[in-house]
């Protein structure tokens, strides 16, 4: 089985090459309107997702030794953050790919990491196979693995909320082998046993590709499964980066929030007729209410980057104490990331008034991208892990949600 051809992607030589590349590319993805009009028609933004690889950033945590950048974990979280500013479903569909990069690099042999990095440096992606519906939390699978005699995997099922799969040349899945051990598998896109169906109906989020992907009867070569579950024996920083990513995408909507709403409220809003000023962005009670709503996206964003700085050191030292660290900043990032996007995205209609509501506008989309998006894992347990390791140390643990 052979994967889609794509064209090569561009080299990205560096950090600062990666955030100019997506912040070029997320102004684009923005540009009058374009992000709306999508979301609006519910466009599934093949295209931007195209320039995405083109440009390089699919490639971005490939070691050098393999031929790529290898930029930082803060580094990416910027990059998160600029494209989802742009278009946040687009920001989120590189979340998975990158989620299974990392697996790889801290499950995958030699041999396996060779090969998937030159995948990804060839311009193939991975989209994922995660969730499933009926089991008792969103951590159980109940889709198992049959091995064969030559160590290959026979798998059948279905798996929903499969972001970005639809544009994806590998689609990794996650399912159990006979006893019951978590494994995951790299499966193409164009197996003649896969199939991607694009019916997610979702009311934010919209073009993410979230569909539901089923595998009837797909063999599996050994060489592409790895156990998920030795990862979680040791201190690793898989769970927080995984969360990071998430955190970025918030952060990007509530800067697209802010950033759509000052537009409104210089050009469309009126001021209040008490303020006896021509604008509404000279009244002071909407620059005062603007201030305090451009505090907690700067706020998001700082928390952000410290995360990813966290992760960076975790990695550079890893240790109990510093991977556990790495989770409780990410834990606080996504917190603040959360609130941020939800906060702005509602009350940037105030200041912008009744005008906001047309629904020509669509404005309303960053609200409902930021429920939809924030809806991932819920933030009342960032809240907890970040207060037990605050108060007594406690570590967050290990299970690659936190």
């Amino acid at each position: 089985m052979t994967t889609t051809t794509q064209p090569v992607p561009q080299r990205i030589a560096d950090d600062a090459e990666a955030i100019a590349a997506a912040r070029a590319l997320g102004a684009r993805l923005a540009e009058d309107g374009a992000d709306a009009r999508r979301d609006a028609e519910r466009l599934l933004p093949r295209e931007q997702v195209r320039q995405v690889s083109e440009a390089g950033l699919f490639t971005l945590t490939v070691p050098r030794e393999h031929g790529g950048p290898q930029v930082s974990a803060r580094t990416l979280g910027e990059v998160f953050t600029e494209l989802s500013a742009g278009d946040s479903s687009v920001g989120q569909i590189p979340q998975n790919h990158y989620y299974f990069v990392d697996l790889l690099q801290h499950t995958g042999t030699a041999e396996q990491l060779a090969f998937f990095h030159a995948e990804v440096l060839a311009g193939r992606h991975f989209g994922n196979a995660l969730s499933e519906r009926g089991t008792a939390t969103a951590k159980d699978y109940s889709i198992s693995f049959r091995q064969q005699p030559d160590g290959s995997r026979v798998v059948d099922g279905t798996k929903y909320y499969a972001t970005g799969s639809p544009f994806a040349h590998w689609i990794p899945i996650y399912a159990n082998d006979e006893q019951g051990r978590l494994h995951a598998a790299w499966i193409p896109a164009d197996h003649p046993g896969v199939t991607v169906e694009d019916d997610w109906k979702g009311m934010g989020q919209r073009t993410t590709g979230s569909g539901t992907v089923r595998f009837s009867s797909v063999t599996v070569p050994a060489e592409h499964v790895v156990a998920v579950d030795p990862m979680y024996e040791k201190p690793e920083t898989f769970g927080a980066f995984g969360n990071y990513l998430h955190a970025a995408v918030d952060a990007g909507i509530a800067v697209a929030a802010l950033r759509d709403g000052g537009r409104l409220i210089r050009e469309l809003a009126r001021p209040w007729w008490e303020a006896g000023v021509e604008r509404a962005a000279d009244e002071g009670a909407v620059i005062d209410r603007f201030g305090e709503l451009a505090l907690l996206v700067r706020a998001a964003r700082a928390l952000v980057r410290e995360a990813g700085e966290a992760v960076d050191a975790a990695r550079a030292d890893l240790t109990e104490r510093s991977a556990a660290e790495a989770s409780a900043a990410v834990a606080a990032a996504r917190a603040q990331a959360d609130s941020a996007a939800l906060t702005v995205a509602s009350d940037i209609f105030a200041l912008v008034g009744t005008r906001a509501a047309d629904n020509a506008l669509n404005l309303h989309r960053h609200w409902r991208n930021a429920r939809t998006h924030t809806l991932h894992d819920p933030r009342r347990w960032k809240i907890r892990h970040l207060g037990a390791w605050e108060l007594d140390e406690v570590p967050p643990p290990r299970n690659g949600i936190i």
